[in-house]
């Protein structure tokens, strides 16, 4: 498969959040602040991608009895790694986001392309995999936290960018805030995909 495929797929076709609908939990709970969405958006990433390329240059070396405990440790040592970064060097923001980086060993899309995809492809293959859906949840977090931080507070990164006037709709903030802007971002991909498709159907047919 072309590595530039590979690399889109995260970001549109096959993105974690919008099409798969798997992480969903810490990925709402986090997105109230935009700080809070890349933080965790970064931290995927980097576990994604250490695990994938851990995972597929020693594929061949680990026994299919006891693929999964191996996959599990190779995540908690990257999510521990992260985690005491965020502790040392962001306080604030390892603070702000709490268990959720922690559980990120834990987190479906890791172990789902662990599994379905580093543990069979190759070291390029899985770099471009790795890269295209962290930055596919990435901009999914960042883009729903802007919303519900402006919405929510009139401010980003805690300036504010709306007027005084404005009266922050507390609706955003909260949980059902969440679940209504994550629709609207599911909406607005499959509409993008559907302008999408005959872009790739030409394409494969040439």
């Amino acid at each position: 498969m072309n590595l530039g495929r590979i690399f889109t797929n995260g970001i549109v076709r096959e993105n974690p959040l919008l099409m798969l609908m798997i992480g969903l939990c810490s990925a709402l709970a986090v997105t109230t602040a935009v700080a809070n969405g890349i933080g965790m958006g970064l931290s995927m990433t980097f576990v994604l991608l250490m695990s994938e390329l851990v995972i597929s240059a020693f594929k061949k070396l680990i026994p299919d009895s006891v693929r999964i405990p191996v996959f599990i440790i190779v995540i908690a040592a990257f999510t521990t790694v992260i985690d005491y970064m965020l502790k040392a060097y962001f306080p604030d923001l390892s603070k702000a986001m709490g268990v959720f980086i922690p559980l990120i060993v834990v987190n479906c899309i890791i172990m789902g392309r662990v599994e379905g995809f580093a543990s069979k492809k190759s070291i390029p293959e899985v770099i471009a995999d790795s890269l295209g859906m962290g930055l596919g949840y990435t901009w999914v977090l960042t883009g729903i936290s802007l919303i519900r931080e402006i919405l929510g507070s009139g401010a980003v990164l805690g300036q504010p960018v709306l007027p005084e006037s404005f009266k922050p709709i507390l609706f955003f903030v909260m949980p059902p805030g969440g679940f209504f802007v994550f629709a609207v971002f599911i909406s607005l991909n499959l509409l993008i995909k559907a302008r999408l498709k005959p872009l790739e159907d030409e394409e494969e047919r040439s």
